[in-house]
């Protein structure tokens, strides 16, 4: 997609079906209300998020050296290294070691870098099958989209959508919607692409700089089998995602999962410290414009543990669908790292929200995320001199700054209010008219009514 990017135009096929907006809401709500009684369940739950920001703040200010110390420690255990500047070097890499491996069929773990770097699509063109292991990556891969979110990547889909995809791709009867029925039919489905493949990709949660290890978090232990089979495991990592020790990582998984999905763990936590007897263990650590990240103002973000907790509280996210982002990432943080890596593309995301701040609430590493958007907003404007929001306030300062002026024009305001046609003031290209009216002027302004009382 080339041009600038409009959520609010890309929302408005969403919220063009009511029931379904209504309905990716409250399960979304759903999500946030398990994480709230999980959370209530830690009586040390504010100290373990102090905790967590503080080890991400100190692993930022030391990351090269917990980068240097695991790709000693993990070389040591046996465990291939490399290094990708961005995403074409990511991708050239991960071709390079299938193709030296002969592997024609990959399985792949939920890995929201390679959705990042576009890694399906390059392996696809040439001529390696790709498949999403993952329940809800499976769905959206058969359907040819995105993911929607990074936890719940088909939440946007009905059981009723997932039948008719599956009976598409996997033959199943197209009126039977029933979860475990469709469950069973993709069980078999990839339980046949896990034993055919050649090699196993995996995304990486955490890696451990002491341990020289890397740790993956699965619910549906798809990323376990997918790399217990082939003799090769490539893992696929941001450099953000070092941190310190298997120490760090205890405090890190007892957030993670409950701020995700409300569990208190999820339920299979696997540590890849080698490679299996006769296999081939390769991590390649991704920048892809996070050196730049963390060298500005919008460091912290770095941070995010990708839980999806924000997107969960967020009412503009639940309301308006992920695919409304249009970036790999969406919801609070997703507009944080758009809209920082590309702001002419993606700065109307950082004016897709209310400012509630719901999501600084709920993240367990205790981001700025309201403070960062506000930032985000602050850079959009200041690179377009002219920018409506901009403007318009401006020119309401330049009336409020002069009573006169204020009462003349509110006085003609009053005079002409029900003779101005409508249309002249909710035309398509007035975005702020869309859903909201202009309030009705009291026939008696205040100063009147003050006046009137103070002469009483």
């Amino acid at each position: 997609m080339s041009g600038a990017h409009n959520h609010a135009r890309a929302a408005e096929a969403f919220t063009a079906d009511s029931k379904r907006a209504h309905w990716h809401d409250k399960a979304l709500w759903f999500v946030r209300q398990k994480r709230d009684k999980a959370v209530a369940s830690v009586p040390e739950w504010e100290a373990l998020r102090a905790e967590a920001e503080a080890l991400k703040a100190h692993t930022r200010a030391h990351l090269g050296y917990y980068l240097r110390l695991f790709e000693e420690r993990a070389k040591a255990n046996g465990i291939e290294v490399y290094w990708a500047e961005d995403a074409e070097a990511h991708n050239q890499i991960v071709h390079r070691l299938l193709q030296e491996h002969g592997a024609r069929r990959v399985v792949k773990s939920k890995s929201m870098l390679t959705e990042e770097c576009g890694l399906n699509p390059y392996l696809q063109a040439r001529g390696i099958e790709v498949v999403d292991t993952d329940l809800g990556e499976r769905i959206v891969q058969l359907a040819s989209q995105h993911p929607s979110h990074i936890v719940l990547p088909a939440i946007h889909l009905k059981k009723e959508d997932v039948a008719r995809i599956f009976a598409k791709h996997l033959g199943t009867a197209p009126e039977n919607h029933d979860p475990a029925y469709l469950t069973r039919a993709a069980r078999e489905h990839l339980r046949q692409k896990f034993l055919e493949a050649d090699a196993a990709i995996t995304g990486v949660n955490f890696a451990l700089a002491e341990e020289g290890a890397v740790t993956v978090c699965t619910n549906e232990g798809n990323a376990d089998l997918g790399t217990a089979l082939p003799n090769l495991h490539i893992a696929c990592m941001g450099l953000e995602k070092v941190v310190p020790s298997a120490e760090a990582l205890g405090v890190l998984t007892r957030l993670l999962a409950r701020s995700a999905t409300g569990q208190a763990i999820t339920t299979y936590t696997s540590h890849f410290r080698r490679p299996k007897p006769g296999g081939r263990l390769c991590v390649v650590i991704v920048d892809n414009g996070r050196s730049g990240l963390l060298k500005e103002e919008f460091a912290q973000a770095t941070a995010c543990l990708r839980c999806g907790a924000c997107m969960n509280t967020c009412p503009v996210y639940r309301r308006s669908g992920g695919h409304s982002y249009g970036y790999v990432v969406p919801g609070p943080i997703g507009s944080v790292l758009a809209s920082a890596r590309d702001t002419a593309r993606y700065g109307s995301l950082a004016f897709a929200c209310t400012l509630c701040a719901s999501c600084d609430t709920v993240c367990p590493a205790k981001i700025d995320l309201h403070e960062l958007l506000l930032k985000s907003r602050r850079r959009v404007i200041e690179q377009k001199p002219f920018h409506a929001k901009r403007t318009g306030l401006r020119m309401a300062a330049f009336v409020l700054r002069r009573p006169r002026l204020y009462r003349f024009l509110t006085a003609l305001w009053r005079r002409l209010e029900g003779v101005v046609p409508k249309r002249w003031l909710y035309h398509p290209k007035n975005a702020w008219g869309r859903e909201r009216q202009m309030p009705k002027i009291a026939q008696t302004p205040f100063r009147a009514r003050y006046a009137k009382r103070r002469r009483a």
